[in-house]
């Protein structure tokens, strides 16, 4: 099975990477896309050139794919300008058909960042639209809509955790791998009282104590047609 990370910006797949390490593991293919290029999370270094910014973003999200050998799909949108465009849905339709995913996981509908927000709404439709021959695209289309889990959203939004995945033995090699997003070392310090590994420590030890494992990772299924399935299919 293939399991897809769809996410506004590079370093967005973190509430979800313990979970996707442990899908590896039991065999199942990995792929990233994010919708934009990232180019606004220089909060430490404001002057930075788009361009150059988009480039770092890129290339740290491409290191973090390629230690795991996965696949990364950058739709490459404006950061904090995303919008739901035919042009967008069109891009994100023909991502999903070329990663054919089982497993989608995206962002919660509610969050502080409407890019965040954007993407969740995007995932709704173009999952399923993904499926409809009479959408063309170059890929063809899904023989069947993928289940979607939604991702624990960062500030004080309620999230009503349905499913935990036990990740205690990957939260190392998460940490890890989201090393690679050293340009957000600082602003996330700035920001979130911590750095990449301070903040998914915290959260996954919480939702870790609630299930009696050391971390954990949670999620809510998208309530939508087709994304709900009726048997298992995480970790």
């Amino acid at each position: 099975m293939n399991v897809v990370s769809i996410m506004a910006h590079q370093d967005d797949e973190m509430r979800c990477l313990g979970t996707m390490l442990k899908c590896r593991e039991r065999g199942d293919k990995l792929a990233f896309i994010t919708l934009t290029d990232g180019s606004k999370g220089f909060v430490q270094n404001p002057g930075i050139a788009r361009e150059k910014a988009a480039r770092i973003r890129q290339e740290e999200m491409q290191a973090l794919a390629a230690e795991i050998d996965a696949v990364y799909i950058n739709i490459r949108e404006q950061d904090e300008f995303l919008y739901d465009t035919s042009e967008v849905r069109l891009k994100l339709i023909e991502a999903i058909r070329t990663t054919r995913p089982g497993i989608i996981f995206t962002h919660y509908s509610e969050d502080y960042n409407l890019d965040h927000v954007t993407v969740n709404r995007l995932v709704r439709q173009c999952a399923m639209q993904a499926c409809l021959p009479v959408i063309a695209t170059q890929s063809s289309p899904l023989e069947e809509h993928p289940a979607v889990f939604l991702v624990e959203p960062f500030g004080p939004v309620f999230f009503p955790a349905s499913h935990y995945v036990d990740i205690s033995k990957y939260q190392d090699a998460k940490v890890a791998l989201l090393r690679h997003h050293a340009s957000q070392e600082e602003p996330m310090a700035m920001v979130g009282g911590g750095g990449l590994a301070k903040i998914t420590a915290d959260v996954g030890a919480y939702r870790g104590n609630q299930v009696n494992c050391a971390f954990a990772e949670c999620f809510v299924p998208m309530q939508a047609r087709g994304a709900v399935k009726p048997y298992s299919v995480l970790p």
